[in-house]
């Protein structure tokens, strides 16, 4: 529509240049003879020479000092080709108004010449420059292009000014020579030529900064036909009209160099942000929120519930008998189920309730402001009523039934995790009791005992040296070989038994325990790899996980410099893995990556696509990868939404000019089609599950040649 509407404004500003050109052209093709009269028109071309040059040197001012870390070569070329027409310009203008500049005295035919060379430079300019595909350049070629350009112009403007009585006459006794004709004729067909070739180049769609362009070429070849070719020498209304006219077609030519190099990509990054948001926080085939973005709404709520001191609920709703509906009627009868089901859900909500899907058959509602907890109740028996009904697939009626899970903030749990897991549980209690719905019966001073013992043995597990570490391959996915592989922490409980990193680590961060935690897994990890470049095995890089708290340090550089030099490990031998959160201080975070890539490391961004990357700050971070969460492989064959999410992360990171690796490879379809997205390599349970040392040795290591 925009596009459309900018179309219209162009052919009428066209349309609207031409009747003035040819009323123009009507009334007056003489020079004015009072001298009042001549000096106010003096004035009036001296006032529009300074304006056209200030529009110039904004051209000018927007290539070459705005954005300068993302120059590109349309928005410098403009800038360098406007600069010298904006100095030719205001020569010519000052002169021709009785004004000499830096004590340059030209005589009419000169001035005559320039008027061409102006126009000549830029109809060549213009169609060289927008004909073209832009592309970004360096700080090389911008100074360089400049330093040529105005010493060129410099020894062009001394020459002229030298030998301007040999200079060929363009007006002659009868005003227009053959000199005259065939410059004025191939000035036209540069404009013509450049209108043509930007017309063919953007045939299929006309963004609105293009069409700029083409407005400032037409009212080019009318202000080049109005100065140079119906008042060349002499000072009227007729050229006074074709300055106006050049002058405008500068303001355009600001106008489309803006849209074009700044304003358009800055709106497809807000839009390829925007997308990659939208699909990472909804779900593709009903549209609705999914479970990450329930988790950040529900914390949100809950931090609202405790200031005002009132109950949040949120309900899982579980479809029933939904994977014998799926496998029987085949899964697009399942997807319409899902479908339908989330449209009920949202016709059944209050404005204040939200729906959001979880995955596979589940959905959830949070309902916040509950006062009177037995409220909850009645508002759980009327959504079992607005959800159990029958349903027509493929002709057949299908009654549905679903089972929901209750859990109550604060009673249930304090966090959004704790309250999703403890509904979770509720509507599987209810499932399996055969009941309609369910509230989480807690026990949390069980929970809070075996927490505090868990923190305690953590602690002393440190001491001991109950900790070991597996490492699993990463793969290069074109060739098969083993590139890398990442270092996880194991806990071997002495009465437990091993102990789940989701059971330990968490609980380590918050007591602060995975600072020690972490700097052994650094220590053991360069120290093994230290002694397999030591028994003649070939080199490879390890990445480490880093915590919060551990990337909060300021002397955390100086701190693996001091392991590295005192293991005498190369650190092109040592990866980094952050994760996005870890960024939300771009001024700390930027310093602190800055200092770890002066030691030689490399570094990368865990579970990326969960966090909140702004593409334009991640181009600035220096990283070398990024590793695509395995929740978005997991799903990446039936899930669109997933694949979409890695298909974006593949292409962004192939522009960036940054590795990426897929976490959580299980299965050889999702292999497939992460060599098609170009991701370089992978790493899961398809390939290898983590190891030990030994194990690592015998199965991928291999012996240096000798």
């Amino acid at each position: 529509m925009q596009i459309r509407k900018a179309e219209k404004m162009t052919i009428f500003k066209g349309l609207c240049g031409f009747v003035v050109m040819i009323w123009v052209s009507m009334i007056s093709t003489t020079s004015f003879d009072g001298a009042q009269l001549k000096e106010v028109l003096q004035g009036l071309l001296l006032s529009i020479g300074f304006l056209a040059g200030a529009i110039c040197f904004a051209i000018f001012a927007q290539g070459w000092i705005l954005f300068t870390n993302k120059l590109s070569r349309h928005r410098l070329y403009s800038a360098v080709l406007f600069a010298v027409i904006g100095i030719i310009d205001v020569l010519y203008k000052t002169t021709l108004s009785g004004v000499h500049l830096l004590g340059l005295e030209f005589q009419t035919n000169t001035l005559v010449w320039m008027v061409m060379v102006s126009h000549g430079i830029g109809a060549a300019g213009v169609l060289m420059i927008f004909s073209s595909n832009d592309k970004e350049v360096g700080r090389t070629q911008k100074f360089n292009a400049l330093a040529i350009s105005l010493i060129t112009m410099i020894i062009g403007l001394y020459v002229v000014g030298q030998f301007q009585s040999s200079l060929p006459q363009l007006i002659g006794p009868n005003r227009i020579n053959s000199w005259h004709l065939f410059g004025s004729a191939g000035i036209q067909i540069l404009y013509i030529t450049a209108l043509a070739a930007i017309l063919y180049k953007n045939r299929v769609e006309r963004s609105t900064a293009v069409l700029s362009v083409i407005s400032a070429l037409v009212f080019m070849m009318m202000g080049h036909y109005l100065t140079f070719i119906s008042e060349p020498e002499y000072l009227g209304i007729t050229h006074l009209t074709g300055e106006i006219f050049m002058m405008l077609s500068y303001y355009f030519i600001l106008e489309g160099v803006y849209k074009l190099t700044i304003e358009e990509p800055l709106r497809y990054q807000q839009l390829a942000e925007a997308k990659i948001t939208y699909l990472a926080y909804h779900d593709d085939l009903t549209g609705l929120p999914n479970r990450r973005k329930l988790k950040e709404t529900l914390q949100d709520q809950i931090e609202v519930s405790r200031l005002s001191r009132v109950s949040t609920a949120v309900i899982i709703v579980n479809i029933n008998r939904f994977k014998a509906i799926n496998d029987s009627l085949g899964y697009s009868a399942g997807d319409r189920l899902l479908s339908v089901m989330g449209e009920r859900l949202m016709d059944s909500c209050t404005p204040a309730e939200e729906v959001f899907r979880m995955g596979e058959d589940e959905f959830a509602v949070i309902v916040p402001g509950i006062s009177n907890v037995s409220s909850i109740y009645d508002r759980m028996d009327q959504l079992l009523t607005a959800l159990e009904s029958t349903m027509v697939i493929d002709n057949s009626e299908y009654h549905l039934s679903v089972s929901l899970g209750l859990a109550l903030f604060p009673e249930d749990g304090q966090s959004a995790d704790q309250l999703l897991q403890n509904a979770d549980m509720a509507v599987h209690n209810a499932k399996e009791q055969g009941m309609d719905s369910s509230r989480y019966m807690p026990s949390m001073q069980v929970q809070v005992q075996s927490r505090l013992k868990l923190e305690n043995d953590l602690r002393k597990g440190i001491e001991r040296q109950e900790f070991f570490l597996e490492f699993q391959p990463q793969i290069h996915l074109d060739t098969g070989k083993i590139v890398g592989m990442e270092a996880l922490v194991r806990w071997n409980h002495p009465h437990r038994g091993l102990i789940p990193p989701a059971e330990f680590i968490p609980l380590a961060e918050e007591s602060g325990l995975i600072v020690p935690l972490g700097d052994w897994v650094l220590r053991t990890a360069c120290i093994q790899n230290k002694k397999w470049q030591m028994q003649g095995y070939e080199p490879i890089c390890i990445s480490v996980n880093l915590s919060m708290r551990q990337f909060r340090q300021s002397h955390l550089s100086e701190h693996i410099r001091d392991i590295l030099a005192e293991i005498e490990l190369d650190p092109n031998y040592l990866e980094l893995e952050i994760t996005e959160s870890m960024t939300f201080d771009k001024e700390s975070a930027f310093d602190q990556l800055r200092r770890l890539k002066e030691l030689g490391v490399h570094i990368s961004i865990d579970d990326f696509g969960t966090g909140y990357s702004s593409l334009h700050y991640l181009k600035s971070l220096p990283i070398d990868r990024l590793k695509i969460d395995r929740s978005f492989v997991k799903e990446v064959m039936e899930d669109n939404n997933d694949a979409a999410i890695v298909s974006t992360i593949t292409s962004m990171a192939h522009h960036l000019k940054l590795k990426v690796t897929a976490e959580g490879v299980e299965n050889q379809e999702q292999l497939e089609f992460l060599k098609l997205q170009r991701c370089h390599e992978g790493q899961g349970y398809l390939f290898s599950k983590p190891l030990g040392a030994q194990d690592i040795e015998a199965r991928f290591l291999g012996r240096e040649a000798v």
